[in-house]
């Protein structure tokens, strides 16, 4: 049995993007670090994709237990 692990690659804003309207149910949630994406927005039904920040790519997986790692 062979798996495939197909990763899409994220670029995250250089800039803090516009507040959502947070008065609508959305994907973000407010916490105390500001805004914050669901997990599920990220990953998209994939169990891994990659992030690109500051020129690096890092990968954000997640486990079969729903824990997330991300890595370098």
């Amino acid at each position: 049995m062979s798996l495939a692990l197909h990763a899409t690659t994220l670029s995250l804003p250089s800039r803090p993007a516009r507040q959502p309207d947070l008065s609508m149910p959305s994907a973000s949630a407010r916490s105390e670090f500001g805004s914050a994406l669901e997990s599920t927005d990220i990953l998209r039904g994939q169990k891994a994709v990659a992030i690109k920040h500051n020129g690096l790519t890092y990968r954000l997986q997640a486990t079969r237990l729903g824990k997330l790692i991300l890595t370098k």
